[in-house]
């Protein structure tokens, strides 16, 4: 079997060709191998070779390309060809792990440096030409969608804990709903989540943030949560909202703070960064006073507005109507049209000015943003002796 597609030609050839000329074995690795078999975009090329990084550096500098030492120290070198950045690794086997890192030493087997990756669709190399070379019998995992792990799946998790929750994105990304998960897979998850205890919360929250990207992450959710494993990484969160929200979402591009809205829980495992936080409170309020998509997008800006508008029509078992992106845009343009400088002088800086500032707004509001400027000052000068110009 051959894949082919623009990432396999062009500058990456130029990689394939400097290290091949000079005898060595040279392939792409992982994701965008796998990406090409299933037809869906490929991002990034990794390369895997039996060059060690001080011969692959030489010859890449010989022919006249940009090399960076990203991870010597784990035999990766990184080789940017055309402005585009290409990840090259010596074949390697792992000599010592701890769940979070390996001790790695280098190899001149593929068929070794196969089987210390995760998956078996994540075991796939392709040579210059494009023709698959499956070590391990990942290929027949592509078409049945079927994320296996490889050889032991409790060995696997040992190595790297994080691979517990790379095991639920893939299949949320890749697997074949109608067959479920791979039960050795999930047992192995199930019996392994202490790992999850010793990992940062950058690399879980990495991880949740690219299975809540997935189209459609509420199965893989749901068996997190049978299994344990939503309780240990985020305590009082629940995917039983997912389904119904993927629903609503109408075709609509993933969102995947939308969807941890409706799961709730302590986010502490995650590392949220502030504007995350923020947004995911701001939903929370939307939600809680029942404010339409208009308001909500002047107060808080139109992808709040549409996260709960979405988020509201999913907690009432309907689809968010198509009219929402609208009403978020219209919304988000309003701008108030009095200013505090126009009160003056009939009232100085200070509570009085707020109060009145607060209550022409809300005047405003009620009116469907409807109110003229020239409405509001008439009602703010109402009882005082002067009307500012």
């Amino acid at each position: 079997m051959k894949v082919s597609g623009d990432w396999l030609r062009g500058d990456v050839q130029k990689i394939f060709h400097a290290l091949g000329a000079a005898g060595h074995q040279v392939y792409a690795v992982g994701g965008c191998v796998r990406n090409a078999l299933l037809g869906v975009p490929v991002n990034d090329v990794d390369l895997a070779t039996d060059a060690r990084p001080e011969r692959v550096r030489a010859l890449c500098e010989a022919a006249g390309l940009k090399v960076v030492p990203t991870g010597i120290e784990h035999g990766t070198l990184t080789v940017v060809v055309g402005g585009t950045g290409f990840e090259i690794t010596t074949f390697r086997r792992d000599v010592e792990t701890d769940g979070r890192r390996a001790v790695v030493a280098y190899s001149d087997d593929i068929e070794t440096d196969a089987r210390r990756r995760d998956f078996t669709i994540n075991a796939l190399f392709a040579d210059a030409t494009g023709a698959v070379l499956d070590p391990l019998g990942g290929l027949a995992d592509i078409p049945a969608r079927r994320i296996r792990f490889i050889d032991d799946a409790n060995a696997r998790i040992r190595e790297d804990g994080l691979r517990i929750l790379r095991f639920f994105r893939f299949y949320a990304a890749y697997g074949d709903p109608a067959e479920g998960l791979d039960a050795d897979g999930l047992a192995a998850c199930a019996a392994g989540q202490h790992m999850l205890d010793g990992l940062s919360a950058e690399r879980i929250g990495a991880e949740m943030r690219k299975l809540l990207d997935a189209p459609d992450p509420a199965p893989a959710m749901a068996a997190m949560e049978t299994s344990g494993i939503l309780a240990r990484i985020l305590p009082g969160a629940a995917a039983a909202g997912l389904a119904p929200l993927i629903h609503a979402e109408a075709g609509r591009a993933p969102r995947w703070l939308r969807r941890l809205a409706v799961m709730g829980g302590v986010l502490d495992r995650l590392r949220l960064s502030k504007a995350e936080q923020k947004v995911l409170d701001q939903v929370a309020q939307v939600l809680e006073r029942g404010m339409a998509p208009r308001l909500s997008a002047y107060r808080f800006g139109a992808d709040v507005a549409i996260d709960a508008a979405v988020i509201a029509a999913s907690m009432a078992g309907q689809h968010a109507t198509a009219s929402i992106e609208a009403e978020a845009a219209a919304g988000a343009q309003l701008v108030f049209p009095v200013k505090a400088r126009m009160l003056m002088p009939a009232y100085a800086p200070g509570p009085d000015m707020g109060a009145v500032m607060q209550r022409l707004e809300a005047a405003w509001i009620a009116s469907g943003f409807e109110l003229s400027r020239a409405q509001l000052l008439d009602m703010a000068m109402e009882g005082r002796p002067e009307r500012p110009v």
